[in-house]
Order: structure tokens, then sequence, then C-alpha cells
């Protein structure tokens, strides 16, 4: 199987699931650029950053057409990231690899064991600034520094922190990741030099369309089963890399 069909193939089930759980998906993009695509673990994480940003970004748009996007508190939950996704994302290219994939690898795991969990997150009284901002800047330093939207941490904070309905979470978590990514690929502006492009693109654009086939996914398959299934994948994925490093 050519390095192309695998891109394409990755960018598929990495946009179906970021359309239909509004996070999550991201996750699967740098295992899969390391290990199908040869890319290395610093390459990887730059090249998930563009390929996010852009689906992140489209399934935006789509979410807000159909107006389950909540802007104003989404857009100063994002704000509150910004500073440490761009430091995050400086401070990735200094780390060794090996340690940069064994963070990845962790972090994976605790998203799977988070989506085998139902949300236990309920609506706050009312709002507290700094514990939003607290959330806001945490979730920004994990997307500069891994490469990863961060939705599988998104949708809760803003269901526990910002008191937003399930539905109107996920549609702006995908706010909240597009600016965090955007951000942290900024820092890392001047350190491409090594990503093949040729991989990413057709594997950003099939990302793109399966975020939209994944929305529609989504209205249809209970949301819960969608995220078991994926954090089984998501486990496994994180359990190999882990292998991978210490072997």
């Amino acid at each position: 199987m050519t390095a192309l069909v695998l891109a394409l193939i990755a960018g598929a089930v990495v946009g179906l699931a970021l359309g239909a759980l509004g996070g999550g998906g991201s996750v699967l993009a740098v295992p899969a650029l390391i290990y199908l695509l040869g890319f290395s673990p610093s390459a990887a994480t730059t090249a998930s950053l563009i390929i996010v940003a852009a689906t992140s970004a489209t399934a935006l748009y789509a979410h807000a057409r159909d107006g389950h996007v909540a802007w104003k508190v989404g857009s100063l939950f994002a704000a509150a990231g910004i500073i440490p996704a761009y430091l995050a994302g400086a401070a990735a290219g200094r780390v060794p690899e090996a340690v940069l994939t064994i963070a990845f690898a962790v972090i994976a795991a605790l998203a799977a064991v988070r989506m085998f969990r139902p949300s236990t997150s309920r609506p706050p009284e009312r709002i507290r600034p700094g514990k939003a901002a607290g959330a806001g800047a945490g979730l920004g330093a994990v997307t500069g520094f891994l490469g990863v939207g961060g939705g599988f941490l998104a949708v809760p904070a803003l269901v526990g922190v910002l008191g937003l309905t399930m539905r109107r979470a996920v549609g702006t978590s995908l706010l909240v990741i597009t600016v965090n990514s955007l951000a942290a690929l900024l820092a890392r502006t001047g350190t491409g030099g090594g990503l093949d492009w040729a991989l990413i693109g057709p594997f950003t654009g099939a990302a793109i369309l399966g975020a939209w086939d994944g929305k529609r996914l989504g209205a249809k398959v209970s949301g819960n089963s969608l995220q078991r299934v994926f954090a089984g994948v998501l486990l496994a994925v994180a359990v190999f890399m882990l292998i991978d490093v210490i072997a």
C-alpha cells in the first residue's frame, strides 16, 4: 500500500472522529504520521497541527451554520490558551524525540480512559473566570507541545467549567482547537523544512472531507458508542507507542 493511500485513509479516520466527537480524532494524526508515513516525532507534531487547524476550521463552519458554537465564551476560553500554545510549541522542538513520544502516548492513554467513562460534568451555577482561564491555558499548552487539538479535554471543560450543553460544547471546542493550533504553528514557523507536503496535503484533504461525514454520523449514531470504539483504538495505539519507545 503506497504512502499516498495510507495518508488518505488515515486522514479520513481522523476527520471522521473529529467531526463526530468534536475532538479526539487529532490524537491519531501523530501516530499515523510517525508509524504509517515515516515522519519523525517532531515533524509529526508540526504536521499534525497543520492538519488539525485546517480540519477543525472546516468542521467549525458546519457547526456554526447550525448555531452550535458559543462564540463569546469560546473566544475567551481560546484566548487564554494562545500564549501557552505558542510557548509550548516553541519548546517542543528542543525536547528529545523519545520524551516527546512518551509524553504523547501518556496523554493519548489518558484521553482513551476518559472517553471510556461517560461524562459526569454538570453545568456550574456560575462561571468562574479564573477556572475557565486555567482550563483554557492548560489546553493550549497541550496543543502546542504535542501537536494535538485537545478536543478530548476541551469538550468536558466547556461543559463543566462554562456550562455549555454537549452539542454546543462540541461545536465550540472546534473554535478553541483552531485558535490553539494556529498559535502553536506560529511558534514553529521556520521549523517545517523536513515536512513532506506531498503527504500532508492529501492527509489534510481527506480529514476535511471526513469531518463533514463525521458530523452527519454523529447525528445518527449514539455518541457514547462512537466514543467507546474510538477509545479502544486510541488506547491500543498509546500502548504500542510506549512499547516501541521502551523497546
